[in-house]
């Protein structure tokens, strides 16, 4: 059974982007629909305190379809993007028996 692959995007405001938030919060949603256009589907979504903003768990086809999306996004000036990818645990596991 292969599975969409999964990733956590952590993320940081600018000054520009806190800004924009303030005047239009509903800007937090239609950027999902922006990442649907580019292929990625996001699964749930967080405003996180401590050293990150926000905190996405989203599904997308492979690497070169979130590097895309952080740099779409980061290229706008009001967002800062860390994205890993993650591994279900089940898989992680299995890989590790497989040695």
């Amino acid at each position: 059974m292969t599975h969409v692959p999964h990733y956590i995007l952590l993320s940081n405001l600018t000054d520009e982007g806190w800004k924009t938030v303030k005047e239009k919060p509903e800007r937090i949603k239609e950027v999902n629909k922006e990442l649907e256009a580019l292929g990625v589907k996001v699964i749930s979504q967080y405003a996180v305190l401590g050293p990150y903003d926000f905190a996405n768990i989203v599904e997308a086809p492979d690497n070169k379809t979130i590097s895309k999306v952080s740099i779409e996004l980061g290229s706008r000036g009001t967002v800062k993007i860390m994205s890993m990818a993650a591994v279900p645990i089940d898989e992680f596991v299995a890989s590790i028996k497989k040695r």
